[in-house]
């Protein structure tokens, strides 16, 4: 892979992650399309996403900085309520436990370690059919239809007001499920999420939030999975280079790009990205028979 190969790659990654067309779908559609080959396999995907991880972490410092906190004032009081359990229960006293969902981001947490949970479970069902699945442009071109239908659908749904405190268990584990089928390419993880969130009647800013967070343990979990795995196998110092311009395009790009879509929610217009992903699918399934 050339320099300017996986500089194109980038820019695509940072641009497509955050709008719900599908960053999956057009990697996919223009390796094939040109050649792509890379050396490493599955890892320049996960250091892209690590790229796009770094403009996510730079947008909502302040919110996983006060959920990191929150996490550790959580697992604190736990611990203070197990020692008042065994005191009231060696003194025949009645303490009162600490409450520890008392916040919306202690709620947050939770149903965002709830989506992380099922999208892990999908994630491992679905990883070797995913794989196969972008060895062609069919695959995608179905992703993106799914992709567009979704769009469409949310479209007619009236706006919700929902916050942390009101949002459930089930909704987190049904947020969980789709982001996992995100591992199929043409199918937008952002996409499919947010419009999961408006259709269970999340406040337009949560939905975007939501579905940005839920991305974080994703990608440091597939990214620690990743190299694990194949512990850095066929990284050369040339391509490490090459894979960082890539990574550092994707992520300035995706910066930008998720300020563009705390906007477009705002005014819920989805039917112009889902005629676009018809559109992409369509010149999928031609490429894929002509070419």
């Amino acid at each position: 892979m050339s320099v300017i190969q996986a500089l194109l790659l980038g820019l695509v990654q940072g641009i497509t992650e955050f709008l719900p067309v599908s960053s999956s779908g057009h990697l996919a559609i223009l390796e094939n399309l040109f050649q792509i080959k890379n050396q490493t396999g599955f890892t320049f995907e996960v250091l892209l996403h690590i790229g796009t991880l770094g403009a996510i972490l730079a947008a909502f410092w302040q919110d996983l900085k006060r959920l990191f906190l929150e996490g550790c004032k959580m697992l604190y009081d736990a611990f203070e309520n197990l020692k008042t359990y065994f005191h009231n229960r060696n003194q025949q006293d009645a303490r009162r436990y600490r409450k520890l969902i008392s916040n919306n981001y202690r709620k947050l947490l939770l149903l965002l370690a709830v989506t992380t949970l099922s999208t892990a479970i999908m994630g491992f069902l679905l990883e070797g059919r995913a794989a196969q699945a972008k060895e062609n442009l069919l695959a995608p071109a179905m992703g993106f239809f799914f992709t567009g239908v979704f769009l469409l659908v949310v479209d007619f749904f009236p706006a919700g007001n929902k916050i942390p405190k009101d949002v459930g268990w089930t909704a987190a584990l049904a947020i969980g499920i789709v982001q996992g089928i995100a591992v199929f390419p043409g199918i937008s993880r952002s996409g499919i999420t947010i419009a999961l969130c408006l259709l269970l009647g999340f406040n337009k800013k949560f939905a975007v939030k939501y579905s940005f967070l839920a991305a974080v343990p994703t990608v440091v979990g597939a990214a620690v999975l990743e190299l694990s795995q194949n512990g850095g196998k066929g990284l050369s110092p040339e391509i490490i280079g090459t894979y960082g311009i890539s990574a550092l395009a994707a992520g300035i790009v995706g910066y930008f790009c998720i300020k563009m879509m705390l906007n477009l929610v705002r005014k819920k217009r989805f039917v112009y990205f889902a005629v676009y992903c018809f559109l992409a699918g369509t010149a999928a399934v031609v490429c894929n028979f002509v070419l």
